[in-house]
């Protein structure tokens, strides 16, 4: 997108204050943590990535930098290595097999900004295996915005990345070391990363599809295949089949347009698309939708591109390696665009192209995953004008030349879209993750790391061209930021000399008018501040459950108004030693809520000027969301980490938590619980047994469980032998359904129906011991399915001994009413630090629990969570009981019960001993909060 505005905007901010910073040239005390290293968050990815600095080497490290223009600047973890005599190397042990590895790298430019190629040795156990082509000609731009290749100040974008297959699979242990022959070509070489990985053998030309071959396709890059690949794409529509590309090199001068087609390859390492049209530079190898004509894209439209959106397009397994050296934002020169709407990308590989996927709307339901996106000269992906209820989830991008995700409702209002489960790394300019406006955007469960400049790890802006509420583009509705980790994010704005937040708000075109809720992140090692509101207003933001550990300068950073509320918010090492900078005066309103730690609103300044950051962070790996405060407070603090949540209905393993025992490449075990069946999960090959398994994140009862491989004639019949286990607990496992051979056959839709005896439990697992198809466990969609109810338990011949202990744990549950994640569940979970909670200001509301079968009832203990940071309360309530569910009686009026934490915050209540299967709590008074709340119900005989 164009930049044009983006230095004028701040520009009446930075005057007003009348001063500016001076820039360090080193960076933090400390090693901060690898966007690899957070558990739950952002993509998951096929290889493993090592740092060079990490790595045995003779060479020169680099760094810590966070400066614009030096090198060290842009590696991943502001740290690389320098080769710069022959002899040296950098040599990488591999943790585990691999037969593919990608090098991170920067090499010089040459004096008329084209660059040069140099050959460094791969070598093997000391051998040389084969020279590398480390090559500059797709990085080194130039000058301010719109960049140039020309030498001269302000260079950057200085890294590239190749990839390579071994030929064979090295064990772990093998050295790998990329080592310099001589400095003839290259004065120096800089080694950033190495990521191993274990690529499958290619995926073989599915039954019934067509070839782009058999149009004319030259898999051997000698000459153009664009009108083979058209040719094949429209016999693939009107055919109803899939175009399949083999393994092999195609170049393509112009875009092929796809529409109602599935076009899929032998995989990313093998079917390879590349090219660009000799003379018509602005023609380029790409994947296109048709546009839509008064859309997001108002260039000419030739005849074959009109009449979007496309719909129905499969695109998948294959490469996109482009030859885009320079940015011109007119040339339509990316990897993917136009308009898609129900389709699906998956599994891709995308390098220099100019935009991974800008995606010109109006479209609806598009969503991209399971791909990497490298070294762009501009943004990673950008919905552009009405893109609605689309999805980019579980991709890697790395090195892009503007934004790495963005949404850009330009005219046309963008709504429901998602950017969940991704990692961004070390965008060159701009942000890892922004909404420039949009309304019910989410943003969730990412990580991102190393931002460059002029942007931060996240931002949410009314800005750019067409973002305003008169069009129904502006930030709206609910915004959600929630469980996502910033690392070394936020930096300089290179023409104004000031800081950059982690995570920034921007009401340039006009107030920002939404709920913005952020929440379970963690904010670390900043560059400079953690959270910045500029320009316009902003409101309303609530900061709930947030961890910021490091900041260069602030911990808020208030350049306008906001309003903005602070809830269990955990604040440490802040490098200018006070939390906020304010010169808004009452214009920035706080409201402290509870919970929060390591700061205050007190400590506050309004000096005119930022400091040069100071990195006192320590080091350390960040925790996935912030434990609750320990300080007394007059209401509670949301626990953290809900364990427990309301299962649902239908498929109840459907978008929950899921893991397996390994998975291969981008076949994740997410692709199972999806609601997606064209993708799947694959287990690590020849290696049995393996094992699946879902959280369906409370008790709850369940009999069927339903597996699926994709519909596609391709998928042959197979017969998978394997077992169903359940547990209550993540721990101990009783089987469900034993081991069986169950087949799947693509005629009667590739399922398998598995039920069995009802049985209450939270996790359910699929072991697979064989499968006569492909040697590892494989399954496109793990179903599960509940009674709704919880069995009355099996007649016995003999009388069974009475049930001892708590009697309620585990067991069904439901209320009245909950709020946010404090569902009903976390009450019979076994866990104090969870809790239910009711709808707020709205008395009276009820908590019932089915023991399962009538049995006796002598006393029932209630709890709250024992922290101190809950206050002594006294909550109004009766209990009740009932046989059948309907006729309830009161076993305990109604009275006052105090819960007060120097006891354990637990109340013991006695009830006439006498047989019950359900028992309610009717709370109608709370003195430490308008809700009822309960952290444990709790039943017992006597």
């Amino acid at each position: 997108m164009r930049r044009s505005g983006a230095a004028i905007a701040v520009a009446g901010a930075l005057i007003a204050l009348g001063s500016v910073v001076a820039f360090p040239g080193t960076s933090s005390a400390a090693t901060s943590p690898s966007p690899f290293s957070v558990p739950g968050r952002g993509a998951t990815v096929p290889f493993t990535e090592i740092e060079a600095e990490a790595a045995a080497t003779n060479g020169e490290q680099i760094g810590p930098d966070r400066v614009y223009t030096h090198l060290p600047s842009e590696a991943s973890g502001r740290r690389a290595v320098r080769l710069d005599a022959p002899g040296e190397y950098v040599e990488f042990t591999l943790p585990k097999p691999a037969n593919a590895m990608t090098v991170r790298y920067s090499v010089p430019d040459n004096a008329a900004g084209t660059g040069i190629t140099a050959p460094v040795d791969l070598r093997i156990n000391g051998t040389k295996l084969k020279d590398l082509q480390f090559t500059s000609r797709y990085g080194w731009f130039y000058g301010g915005y719109p960049f140039g290749n020309t030498p001269g100040d302000k260079p950057h974008h200085f890294y590239d990345e190749t990839r390579t297959m071994f030929g064979s699979t090295l064990a772990a242990g093998t050295k790998v070391r990329i080592q310099v022959a001589s400095t003839s070509a290259a004065p120096w070489v800089v080694v950033d990363l190495a990521d191993f990985e274990l690529v499958p053998d290619p995926i073989p030309r599915p039954a019934g599809s067509l070839s782009v071959d058999d149009f004319g396709a030259d898999r051997n890059g000698t000459s153009d295949s664009t009108a083979a690949f058209q040719a094949a794409v429209d016999a693939g529509k009107a055919q109803g089949k899939e175009v399949y590309i083999p393994a092999g090199t195609y170049i393509l001068w112009d875009h092929v347009v796809v529409d109602g087609v599935t076009l899929r390859g032998a995989g990313p390492w093998y079917s390879v698309l590349t090219g660009r049209h000799p003379t018509q530079r602005n023609r380029a190898v790409g994947v296109y939708g048709k546009y839509v004509s008064g859309g997001g894209y108002t260039g000419g439209i030739r005849p074959h591109e009109a009449g979007g959106p496309s719909r129905n397009v499969t695109l998948r397994d294959f490469a996109i390696i482009g030859d885009i050296t320079e940015r011109v934002d007119d040339d339509q020169v990316n990897a993917l665009g136009g308009a898609m709407t129900d389709s699906v990308v998956d599994n891709l590989w995308i390098q220099h192209t100019k935009v991974g996927a800008w995606m010109d709307g109006p479209m609806d339901n598009f969503t991209l995953k399971n791909s990497r996106i490298l070294d762009q000269t501009a943004d990673g992906v950008n919905f552009h004008t009405g893109v609605t209820n689309s999805t980019v989830t579980n991709t890697f991008v790395r090195n892009s030349g503007d934004d790495g995700l963005a949404m850009w409702p330009d005219r046309i209002a963008n709504a429901n879209n998602a950017f969940t489960f991704n990692t961004v790394v070390a965008p060159v300019l701009a942000n890892n993750i922004v909404t420039y406006g949009g309304r019910d955007i989410k943003i969730t469960d990412n990580v991102v790391s190393d931002t460059l400049t002029n942007g931060g790890g996240i931002h949410v802006a009314n800005r750019y061209p067409g973002v305003n509420s008169g069009q129904g583009t502006a930030v709206a509705g609910t915004i959600t930021v929630a469980r996502n980790t910033l690392i070394r994010a936020g930096n300089s704005d290179y023409n104004w000399n000031f800081g950059v937040g982690a995570i920034w708000f921007d009401g340039l075109n006009e107030p920002i008018n939404a709920t913005i809720n952020v929440t379970d992140t963690d904010i670390i090692d900043s560059s400079y501040e953690a959270i910045q509101f500029i320009e316009g207003s902003t409101q309303t933001v609530n900061f709930s459950n947030v961890n910021i550990d490091g900041t260069g300068t602030y911990m808020i950073q208030a350049q306008a108004a906001a309003k903005a509320s602070f809830t269990n918010v955990r604040a440490a090492h802040i490098g200018a030693g006070v939390a906020i900078h304010n010169c808004v005066g009452t214009g920035f309103a706080p409201t402290y809520g509870t919970g929060n730690s390591g700061w205050s609103l007190n400590s506050t300044v309004c000096t005119g000027q930022w400091p040069a950051p100071n990195y006192i962070y320590d080091g350390g790996d960040p925790s996935p969301s912030p434990s609750p405060s320990t300080s007394p407070s007059a209401s509670p603090s949301p626990s953290p980490n809900p364990t427990a949540c309301d299962p649902g209905s239908g498929d109840l393993a459907r978008g929950k938590t899921v893991t397996a025992t390994s998975s291969t490449q981008t076949y994740v075990p997410a692709n199972a619980v999806d609601g997606d069946t064209t993708t799947y999960w694959e287990s690590a090959n020849n290696a049995f047994p393996q094992s699946i398994t879902v959280d369906l994140c409370a008790v709850t009862p369940v009999q069927r469980v339903v597996l699926k491989l994709p519909p596609s004639a391709a998928w042959a019949t197979r017969t998978q032998t394997l077992a169903v286990l359940g547990s209550a607990d993540g721990t101990n496992y009783t089987t469900l359904s034993p081991s069986a051979g169950r087949t799947f056959d693509p005629a009667t839709g590739n399922t398998a129906n598995i039920p069995f005896t009802t049985a209450n439990v939270r996790y359910v697992r699929v072991t697979v011991t064989g499968n006569t198809g492909w040697p590892a466990g494989q399954l496109s969609a793990f179903e599960v399915y509940g009674t709704g109810a919880t069995p009355s338990p099996s007649p016995s011949v003999s009388p069974s001994p009475p049930p001892t202990g708590n009697l309620a744990r585990g067991k069904a549950v439901s209320a009245s009413s909950h709020a946010d994640v404090y569902v009903a569940g976390n009450a019979t979970d076994g866990n104090a630090g969870t809790y239910w909670e009711s709808a707020n200001n709205a008395f009276p509301q009820t908590l019932t629990v089915d023991l399962g079968a009538s049995v006796t009832v002598g006393r029932v203990v209630l709890k709250l969570p024992p922290s101190a940071a809950w206050a002594t309360r006294t909550q109004t309530l009766a209990v009740l009981g009932s046989t059948d569910g309907t006729n309830y009686t009161t076993i305990a009026g109604p009275a006052g019960y105090t819960f007060d934490p120097a006891t354990g915050n637990t109340v013991t209540i006695a009830v006439p001993a006498a047989a019950r299967r359900y028992l309610r709590l009717n709370v109608t008074g709370n003195t430490g909060w308008p809700a009822a709340q309960i952290s444990e119900f709790e039943a017992y005989a006597s």
